[in-house]
């Protein structure tokens, strides 16, 4: 049987709090506050050791859920990425399926519209293509179906303009002769994940020479999707 003798706060975070029993130096249980209030652990209640194990578990399940939200409030997260963090927190698995099925329930981690988002906002940045975009997308942990779905809500004729964009910049960096320009070039567009047939529309609006026009064959560079 456990009795409550004295309650400490945590002198660095501030919402968990130490339970000790009469004449002991170690804590024989610490919360989160809200679990604290949950339980209503105040002196001289008593405990029995399955009513202990089952606040622990609950503080952790908590925990879990806690680090996750703060963790979400510098930037949306996949469901995959929360998993990988609270893994670094050494959290058991249990703890950390319960904390990413609640985010999901509540709206916080929602795959599909992360990917939504993602890949909205890096072909906005014009940077990249949706090929990169995709590959970028699997990495956090988006499913191949919810990455599909993203791309293809994608516009054409934006994924165009940033890859001409981004070629007429690179274009002005480039030196030697105009085919290992206009290899170079696409290479570097194909490398950026942009589909062939963006790379083709794009290389046609870039002219690196006052005398040579793009031709429409593309010297051996792979441009098929």
């Amino acid at each position: 049987m456990y009795i409550i003798a004295s309650v400490r706060r945590d002198k660095k975070e501030k919402r968990r709090y130490h339970l000790y029993m009469a004449g002991e130096e170690e804590p024989f249980l610490s919360v989160h506050e809200d679990i604290m209030i949950k339980f209503r652990l105040l002196k001289e209640v008593e405990l029995d050791g399955d009513t202990v194990r089952h606040i622990k578990d609950e503080d952790q399940r908590y925990r879990a859920y806690v680090l996750s939200v703060a963790y979400l409030g510098v930037k949306p997260r996949t469901a995959k990425q929360i998993g990988q963090y609270l893994a670094k927190k050494e959290l058991d698995e249990t703890h950390i399926e319960y904390a990413i099925q609640r985010l999901e329930t509540e709206k916080l981690v929602d795959d599909e519209e992360y990917a939504r988002q993602f890949a909205e906002s890096r072909l906005r940045s014009g940077q990249k293509g949706r090929l990169m975009i995709r590959q970028e997308l699997q990495q956090r942990g988006v499913s191949k179906q919810l990455a599909s779905e993203a791309l293809s809500a994608l516009e054409r004729s934006s994924e165009l303009e940033a890859a001409k964009t981004l070629a007429h910049k690179k274009a002005r960096s480039l030196t030697g002769e105009t085919a290992k320009r206009r290899t170079k070039l696409m290479s570097f567009l194909l490398r950026r994940g942009f589909p062939g047939d963006i790379v083709r529309e794009a290389m046609r609006s870039v002219d690196l020479s006052s005398d040579d026009r793009w031709e429409e064959e593309d010297d051996g560079v792979l441009l098929d999707n």
